[in-house]
Order: C-alpha cells, then structure tokens, then sequence
C-alpha cells in the first residue's frame, strides 16, 4: 500500500560540491550570531509578570483607539422615524388580512353547524319522510355549551352538532327562551381544545359600527359577510308564527336561511349578538339588506351567564 510522504523541518545542511568538498553555508549579511547568555535573558524577560501585564495593556488600549479596524462598533440606538419607516414599509410591502378577516378568525374556532332531524308529512301509508334543517350555533361555554336559535332545533327529533375542527356529537336542548326566539344546546362530546368566543355587551354599540355575521347559509360555510349595525333597538314580527321581538340589533352583513343562530361580531372579535332573522315581505325568503339579532346580553342570559 502507497504511503503519503511525511515532511518536517530540518536545519540547513552544508552544500556539497559535485567533487565531494564541503562547502559552509554562507552567514546572512549584517546578521549577528546569537549567542546562549542572550537568548536565556531574553526568555526570562519573556517570563517576568511585568512583561505579560504591559502587553495586556497595550492590547486594551489599541482596541479603544477609534478607527481601529477590530474594534466593536457601538450600535444606534432606533428613533420614532426609524418604526415608522419600519411600519410604512411592512405596510406597502405585506398584505395584511382585513379588519373582518381578523374578526372571523377569532371567532372561527368558536363556531358551530347545527343540523337537526325533522319528521316531515306522512304519504298515504302513514309514513313520515325525515328531512335535516340546518343552522348555526356558537360556543359559550368550553363545557360544550352552544347557543342558537329555537327555531333551528325546536321541532327537531335529533340534533347533531359539527364543531370548527370536525368533530361531531349529539347535543341536548338545556334551555329556551322562546320571546327571544333562543335555544340553549349542551354538547355530548366536545374535542379537547375546545375554545369559546368572547362576548361584548352592546351598550357601546352604535349604527355604522362594522360587523361581521358568521354561518352556514344554506348550508354552505362556514361562511362570513361584512357589513354595519344600521340600528338598535328594533322590532320584529315573524311572519311564519306572528311572534314579536323587540330591542333587536338591525344589521346588513349579508344573511339567509341557514345564518340562524350564528354570531353577528364585531371588528375586535367578540360576539355582540346572535342572528335571527331577515326581513324579506316577499315569499323568496332570501337576504334584502336588513337582518336582525338578539342582543348577547339577553343570550347570555339564557344560558346562565352573569350580565356584563
């Protein structure tokens, strides 16, 4: 096996002349010979403690020389132009998500599509066909707590609650109040993590302020739609049954059948109200540009929670 070839230093060697005479080498000019006394004086001063702190001395002051090239250089300190250039430049360079989208992501997690088992006629045997109405619910309560309305799942045999991650579970009606037309559900299986929105009371609450309605119209969502709070303290009267509510929340983020139950929330992420119907004096039953909300002191009441 080829080995590699090793080097190491060596001393210069006397040149040897083709005839065998040995040649000196020739000393370097102007150059003194060493002799042994001197280089022991010189490693003794070497040595001397004197010696080591004059040269620690000498390092320290050539690194606080200004301009030498080691030397750290003192960092300057930010001034209010300097964020605001920051900001003006992560504004005009990064798209930020809209004040609605901030708002349906905190509350997104919250959210709940509610379906419920309906008998529907019989036919001429006597048998009922079983339909599903959908609508939409929000946690409260991370117990499994939901509130919706009462005429998502009033007449509904068996109530199957979907929450934002995909878990599914029966739930139970704990309690109503019907003059609000509001339902309170108790989930049987919650997952793990379950968070519940945070509710804001609307006494500061004023016509113009935008929200955001979440649900499932249709039974497609989840879905959001923006808009403002048109008016306060509104009545309703329900075609269907001739029910009367009032002190409502009037709104005109875009809602429909399926939107019952689901949040109407604010730019800051909390839930102000819950959405209850859509006036529409025609029989399409579908969004003209005004709806309306039960406010969330009256649903936390319902549920049991303590006023704001």
């Amino acid at each position: 096996m080829r080995r590699p070839a090793l080097y190491s230093r060596s001393a210069p060697r006397p040149i040897a002349t083709p005839a065998g005479t040995v040649l000196p080498v020739p000393p370097v000019p102007g150059a003194q010979p060493a002799t042994l006394p001197h280089l022991q004086k010189l490693a003794a001063a070497a040595r001397h403690p004197g010696t080591l702190w004059a040269a620690i001395a000498a390092l320290a002051l050539a690194l606080a020389l200004p301009g030498t090239p080691w030397r750290t250089p003192v960092q300057r300190q930010l001034t209010q132009d300097d964020i605001n250039a920051a900001v003006m430049h992560t504004l005009t360079h990064k798209a930020l998500p809209s004040p609605a989208a901030r708002a349906a992501a905190a509350v997104g997690p919250s959210l709940v599509r509610v379906e419920g088992e309906i008998e529907g006629p019989k036919d001429r045997r006597g048998r009922a066909e079983m339909g599903r109405g959908v609508g939409t619910g929000v946690v409260i309560i991370d117990n499994g707590t939901i509130l919706t309305n009462l005429h998502v799942v009033q007449e509904a045999s068996n109530i199957t609650v979907t929450f934002a991650d995909g878990t599914e579970s029966p739930a139970a009606i704990v309690n109503t109040q019907p003059e609000n037309d509001l339902a309170v559900l108790r989930a049987l299986k919650i997952p793990d993590d379950l968070q519940a929105a945070t509710m804001r009371s609307t006494a500061d609450l004023m016509p113009g302020d935008e929200v955001v309605a979440m649900g499932f119209p249709f039974g497609i969502g989840p879905s959001v739609s923006a808009g403002v709070v048109s008016g306060l303290k509104r009545g309703f009267k329900s075609p269907e049954g001739g029910q009367v509510m009032g002190n409502l929340i009037q709104f005109d983020a875009a809602a429909n059948t399926g939107n019952s139950g689901g949040p109407l929330v604010t730019m800051d992420g909390q839930v102000v109200g819950i959405v209850t119907a859509i006036l529409n004096p025609t029989p399409a039953r579908t969004f003209l540009g005004i709806g309306f909300a039960v406010p969330i002191e009256n649903a936390a009441a319902a549920a049991g929670q303590p006023p704001f």
